[in-house]
Parts: C-alpha cells; structure tokens; sequence
C-alpha cells in the first residue's frame, strides 16, 4: 500500500481545434473521466548507463516554438561517409515576426556545425521538412512544403545538395514535385503536403530511388472530416545526377483504399508513415480508427499495413489487424464498482480494452530481418468510443513482411513476466496474486485503486490547445536498427509536472519539476522486441541540461556502433535534435500555451549508451500478442455468461467449453465467423443439454492461423 493519496475527478474532452496547416485534432475520440491521481512507475529492468559525447549545443535561435521537424520522419540522418557526421532540418524564425523558415544544418564527426542556413533563397512561409541522405554518396535531399505559385494551396518542393568536397549548401535547383492543387476521383481540390522522405533501391542500375509522401489537408467525407489520404512522389537518382544539377523526374502513386476513405460517407483516418526495404517494397504503416457519420465508432481492424511492390510501381494492397488487447475494470473500491465508468455506469469487462490512440506523429522503420516497426501510444479504451488519458502506455507494433503477421511490444512500462493473468501491462494490477487489483489506504480510512502512471507527452496540460494538445504534442519515434540490431526509442514525459501542478499539496516534493518536459530513451539490440528500462534525462537530475526545456525531440535515423566493453557490452552512439523552449508551451498553435512569441533554440546533443550484452538474437521473434478471443462477462456468472471474439475477416471459427480435466463441454460454435465482433450465450449446460457442476471452465477459439484459450468460473 502506498502512502495516502486524495483522488480528483477531471473531465477532459477532444475538441476541434480550427487550424489549417498543422494537422486537425480527431473529434471523435474523446478523452473520458477517471480520478486522475495515482502514483509514478517503478524502474525495474536494465537501465543503460551513458555518457554525453557532446553536452547540448545550440545550433539556431528560432520563434517558431511548435513541432520543429517532420511530423512523421526523421530529420536528423547520420552521414554514412567514413568523416561522418550529421546532417539536419527543421522550420525556424530568426525572429518573431519573420517567415516561418526550412533550414539545414550539418554537423562533423564531433558535432560541431559546419553549416546552417536557410535551404531556399524566397523568403517564403515554409515548414514541415524532411530529409534522406543517400546511402551510397552521403549526399542529402530535402522536401518541404510552401506556396510555390499563384493560388493558395501550398506545394511540395525538393532539392538535393551536391555536397562536394566536405561542403554543403552546393542546392540544386529548387523542384516543385506536387502541385496542389490536384485531383483525385471525384474532388478537384485537394491539398498533399506535409511531406516525408525515404530512400531505397531502384530498379534501374546504379541508381537509388526517393519517395516522398504528402498527406492531404482536404477532406471530402460527411463533415470533411479530417481523412489524410496519402500521395507518394518518386525519382530516380544517382551521385552523378546530384552532382550536376540534374533535374529529377518524377512519377506519382496513391493508395486507392485511402482515397476511397477521404471521399466516403463514413470516417477514417489514417496516421503512418513511409519507409522501404532492400527489396524494392514500398510501405505505409501506422493505424486508423473508423466512425460513422454521425461518429458512432465501427468495430474494425485498425493497424494497417499498405504495401506496394516493384519500387512503388505495382499495385496496393493492405493487411490489417485489431492490435488491442482485452482488459478488465477494476473496482474503483475492493468489491465497488468499475472504475471506469460510461454514462449508463461502470463498463463490464468486455466493454473496454487497450488500444492505440494519440499516436499522430509515429514514424515507421524497417529492419534488415524483414521487419517494419512503427511505435504507439495505448490508452484504455471504451468499445463504443473514447479514451482514458491518463492510462497511456508506450509499445511497438512490429510487422513480419514474410508471415504478413502483426506483432506487438511492449516499450515502457512493461508487464512483469510472471503475469500470465493479463494481456499486456495493467497499471493497477502490478503483482500477485493476478486480477486482483492494488488499493491504498486514504484518510478517510477507505481504500481506493492504486495505479501506476505515465505521461508520454511534452506539457502537462492536456486542456491547452483547445484541449487538443495529446493530438499536437505527442512525439515518440524510434531509429532504424543497425546491423548489430540496435535502437533506440525516444519520447517526452511530464507525468511528475503534471501531478505536481494539479496536485501541489501531495506532491510538494516534486515541485522542481513543476516547469520540466523530461526526455526518455529506452533501448533494444534486438532489433526492438525487448527494450531497456529508460534513460531520463531533465533540468532537474541531469547537469548537462540544466536550465533546458527540452521539446520536439528526434533522435538520428540510426545509432552507430562504437565497440564492445570488456564485460561484453555492446556500445553505440546516437544523435539528436530537440527544442530547448524558453517559454514551456507552443505559442505557434491556436489557441497558444501562452500569449508571448519568446522563442527557443534548436539544439543538438549525442549520447553514447551501453545496449547491454551483445548477443546474437537479432533475429528474435516477439510472441503474437494480437488477442481475438475476449474474456466472458460476467465472470464469475451463475448460470449464463457471454463469450465474444472480434474476427480480422471471414473466417472459419470454433468456440469450445472444456473442464479442468481438458474434457470438451460443448461446442458453443463451429462454422464460418463473421469479420468483427461475434458473442455467443453459455447457459452452464454441455453437448447432451445437462446442467454442469461450478468450478473453472476454459473456452477455447481455434481459426485457421490462432487458437486461444480463456479461463473462467462457474458459482452456483
């Protein structure tokens, strides 16, 4: 039991927040109210040691204080050339009331700056760079959006830079490669931008080939609600060509699945990101939720792969998965009701779970086992809509392009092994015995739930921004592994702010951090299916960041190993980029955090990390955790339950009651199950119609490719 703590009830609610250019906040989604109180997360696995290779440096003074790089990409690549070094991009003002600007920096091998400057010479309102840097010449390219003509859609232009002898700044002539606006089926207006760089191979010889994704800012659903159908540019290119000037030429892709989404009647919308394998596949991953028309949520798989064959020219196609895992409803009280209630009271069992939300700016990677990894908040869910802010957890879903199978990991915090009662990590049930939940004792003498808590976001206060900041501010990225199957994942953490501005009297201790965005760093070297306790890194503990409010943190593409310790670790440093926010809050978006352009500086340090011991186990295989077999409710039940099991596609499906022995009961179900959810009654009888005896029950769903097993109990 935990010291005592006062509970506060909160109610916070998704809002639209009318702004064109940074991307809308989703309106459906609604945050709903729990007491928000409880306590911070225990360290528990490895926590890597490391050191600061270069203390934070700034690099630009900037009054452009929102979002300073891809929303979706890494804008921060290492130079894989032998001097090394890194090249970077971001939007900036040099001063408040200037254009909003791109700029490029590179840095050498010590992370010192070589260069920095605004990449186009038209002072024009830019934003949202991105970056790739060949593999082969380590020469950058570079994407953003602007207007580059007489209407007002904005464009997305392009340029490489020679960089020849050491030198950068060498830009080639500056290309518009989608002119907005275009058309697609039956809209003539629509609006890709926002752009993201990846490079793979080519099919021509010799050559490497460049995608450039652009999402669309228009909708055309019931309500243009926002639908970011995605549009994907594509070259081919080789040193020479960069080198001389040579104009690209560029060929256009769509997903015709999302086209089709931007244009119906329901609504979805799509959050991925772009990246590519050695093999010449094309891939656009992340995940979607789907509503109504009038926003009634419609049960469907929402973790997405899009996949294009023969370097983007081939045709689309799209796998799919729930990607969510079932959970239970603590009592409130011992014995009390649900803690999580709706508006008709507490949800049963079956009536909540885990699921992806907030996950806005993910980017997607692949690793050279043939794995796409994309990370995501989770937050508990209510079936029929709506989240639980403050429940989030941090995972990785991990993409196996040979079984086309979804896979997905837990990143922070982690579910003790031990733990074979829950789905994934459940916050307020933390030890054994499993499914009993931890209760403190609070002053009135009543106990109340005890669970653990993050905050995976940059600002404490989720009601700025029109109560839209979870949309705008979440940030989580994770690097591409190396060849030794190194990554890192990063984000930002303001779970001690924020229970110290909402609750200073019991937490006066952690007032220090009242002002404190706090960056965390995990790490894996194996290639993502298990991962380190995190790196946390703030003003407050961390010397080489005193007086820093660090925001808008990105990580290099890719950590570069370093060495091996004599104990048999394996070492890697890695690169980043961040926002040191001189005024804690985005005064870019509207409404702002504050009423003051005070500006920031963009930064750049590197660490170098012990990954722990180096292994073989690169290729290891993370267990299939996507769960379709839900548990029964009620449970205990006397004498009827319901057993309900969410189906990716048609299928052939059966539902089996076995004893404790492993005898069949009966067969609730056996024959083709429909796509979705499908629920059957148990009314405590077998195959013959007889009443059964009380005690444990398991049901047990067998599809083609899963079988599953829950267990449950009979009280009569």
């Amino acid at each position: 039991m935990k010291k005592v703590l006062l509970l506060v009830l909160c109610l916070s609610f998704m809002i639209v927040a009318v702004n064109a250019k940074p991307m809308q906040p989703d309106h459906a989604n609604k945050a709903l109210k729990s007491p928000e109180q409880g306590r911070l997360v225990s360290p528990g696995r490895y926590m890597p040691s490391y050191e600061f290779t270069k203390t934070p440096t700034v690099l630009l003074e900037s009054y452009y204080d929102y979002m300073i790089g891809s929303y979706n990409g890494i804008p921060i690549r290492n130079i894989p050339l032998a001097e090394g070094g890194y090249f970077m991009t971001f939007h900036g003002k040099r001063t408040a009331a200037g254009s909003r600007r791109t700029f490029y920096a590179h840095l050498d091998a010590a992370g010192n700056t070589s260069n920095i400057n605004e990449i186009s010479q038209v002072t024009v309102h830019e934003g949202y760079s991105t970056l790739g840097v060949d593999p082969v010449s380590g020469k950058p390219l570079y994407a953003w959006h602007a207007n580059a003509d007489a209407d007002a859609e904005l464009e997305t232009q392009f340029t490489s830079d020679a960089f020849m002898f050491g030198l950068s700044g060498l830009f080639n002539e500056i290309q518009v490669i989608v002119d907005n606006p275009l058309a697609i089926l039956t809209s003539v207006d629509n609006e890709f931008i926002w752009p993201t760089i990846q490079i793979g191979p080519s099919p021509v010889d010799g050559m490497r080939r460049v995608y450039v994704a652009n999402r669309n800012a228009v909708s055309h659903n019931t309500g243009a609600k926002p639908s970011e159908n995605v549009l994907i540019a594509y070259a081919d290119f080789n040193e020479t060509m960069i080198e001389g000037g040579t104009s690209l030429v560029w060929t256009h892709t769509s997903i015709p699945e999302m086209n089709e989404w931007n244009h119906e009647d329901e609504w979805r919308r799509p959050f991925h990101s772009l990246t590519t394998d050695n093999l010449g596949n094309v891939y656009y991953a992340g995940y979607h939720f789907a509503y109504t028309a009038d926003e009634v949520i419609i049960a469907e798989p929402g973790v997405d792969m899009f996949i294009c064959p023969n370097y983007g020219e081939g045709t689309w196609t799209r796998v799919a998965d729930f990607g969510q895992f079932p959970t239970y409803n603590p009592g409130g009280t011992p014995g009390g009701p649900g803690y999580f209630q709706g508006d008709d009271g507490p949800y049963a069992d079956n009536e909540i779970h885990w699921g992806i939300v907030n996950s806005s700016h993910l980017n997607a990677v692949t690793s050279n086992n043939g794995k796409i990894i994309f990370p995501a908040l989770y937050s508990v869910n209510a079936n029929t809509g709506g989240y639980y802010p403050d429940f989030h957890t941090v995972k990785a879903v991990i993409y196996d392009t040979a079984t086309q199978e979804f896979a997905i990991t837990e990143i922070y915090p982690q579910q003790n092994p031990e733990d074979t009662h829950n789905s994934a990590f459940t916050p307020w049930d933390l030890e054994a015995p499993w499914g009993v939940p931890e209760y403190y004792e609070a002053s009135d003498g009543e106990f109340y739930l005890d669970p653990e808590k993050i905050w995976p976001f940059p600002h404490w206060d989720d009601a700025l921004h029109g109560d839209s900041m979870m949309f705008h501010c979440n940030n989580i990225k994770v690097s591409e592994p190396n060849d030794d199957g190194l990554m890192i994942a990063v984000w930002q953490d303001a779970m001690r702010a924020r229970l110290y501005n909402k609750f200073p009297d019991s937490y006066p201790e952690l007032a220090p951090f009242s002002d404190t965005p706090e960056i965390y760093i995990t790490t894996s070297n194996d290639n993502g299916y298990h991962w380190s306790e995190p790196i946390i890194i703030n003003k407050v503990e961390t010397d080489a960041f005193a007086g820093l409010k660090p925001m808008w943190v990105y990580s290099a593409d890719k950590v570069i190993t370093t060495g091996i310790t004599p104990e048999n670790h394996i070492i890697g440093k890695i690169g980043f980029m961040f926002y040191d926010d001189y005024t804690w809050g985005a005064n870019a978006i509207v409404p702002p955090a504050h009423s003051v352009n005070d500006g920031g500086a963009v930064m750049f340090t590197e660490m170098q990390i012990d990954f722990g011991p180096a292994t073989s186990n690169h290729n290891a295989v993370a267990p299939q955790i996507t769960r379709i077999l839900n548990q029964n409710y009620p449970n205990p039940f006397n004498p009827e339950t319901t057993i309900s099991f969410d189906m990716p596609a048609n299928g052939k499906a059966r539902l089996d009651i076995y004893n404790v022995k492993g005898q069949l009961v009966k067969t609730l179900f056996d024959g083709v199950a429909s796509f979705g959810r499908n629920s059957l009654v148990w009314d405590s009888t077998d195959n013959g119609g007889n009443a059964v005896t009380s005690g444990i029950y398991f049901s047990r769903l067998t599809t083609a490719n899963h079988s599953e097993t829950r267990k449950m109990m009979l009280m009569k």
